[in-house]
């Protein structure tokens, strides 16, 4: 059994968001394309309480994309975004959510950021989406969304860890690359980690 794995493709990722990744709205109709194809489908979201530690805006003095040590972790300070319960948080209109199994948040601690759809950056918490996709026998992985070189590669990566089979939509992710390369350099990652690359188009039924 497979699974597809929708990471954070919602408002605030996408031109016009607060935190918005190039041409992120383009991942929209690949991800409608490969819905039908997925009997079990998670979609993760970035789900933050306003006082979120990861946002410049909750620590005086600095600005967004420095660095700071956030207790014990490095820690990249985004705009605020994706804040619960508000337009930017809420899943792109254009996305097929009807066919979204299940959905799992995750940034939620006010503490600890989270990029993976299967922990914190700690792995302090679990958000569930491992124990959910063994319950249903899946062994397979198909991974896209916002962004390549950190929300989908922290999930890919850890679904790796966890024993899953997979793949990344190469076609059906888009980086932030605050650094030029960054996207690029996470591919190269993931494929070294042991997931495979796969074009949109080669995934059928």
């Amino acid at each position: 059994m497979r699974a597809l794995i929708l990471v954070d493709l919602q408002n605030d990722f996408c031109p016009g968001g607060e935190l918005q990744v190039p041409r992120g709205d383009e991942v929209i109709p690949i991800a409608n394309r490969l819905l039908p194809h997925f009997p079990i489908v998670a979609a993760t979201m970035d789900w933050h309480p306003r006082e979120h530690q990861s946002f410049a805006a909750n620590h005086p003095g600095k600005q967004p994309y420095e660095m700071i040590d956030l207790h014990g972790l490095m820690q990249v300070l985004w705009p605020v975004h994706c804040v619960r319960d508000t337009r930017g948080a809420e899943l792109h209109a254009e996305l097929d959510r009807s066919k979204i199994t299940e959905t799992f948040y995750k940034g939620t601690d006010p503490t600890v950021d989270s990029y993976s759809g299967f922990f914190d950056n700690d792995k302090r918490k679990a958000t569930g989406l491992g124990d959910w996709l063994r319950s249903r026998w899946i062994q397979q992985v198909y991974v896209m969304g916002l962004a390549t070189d950190y929300c989908v590669r922290a999930t890919a990566l850890d679904a790796r860890a966890l024993g899953f089979d997979v793949w990344v939509v190469q076609d059906g992710c888009r980086a932030v690359d605050l650094k030029p390369g960054d996207g690029d350099r996470a591919l190269a990652e993931l494929r070294g980690a042991g997931c495979a690359l796969v074009e949109s188009g080669a995934i059928g039924p």
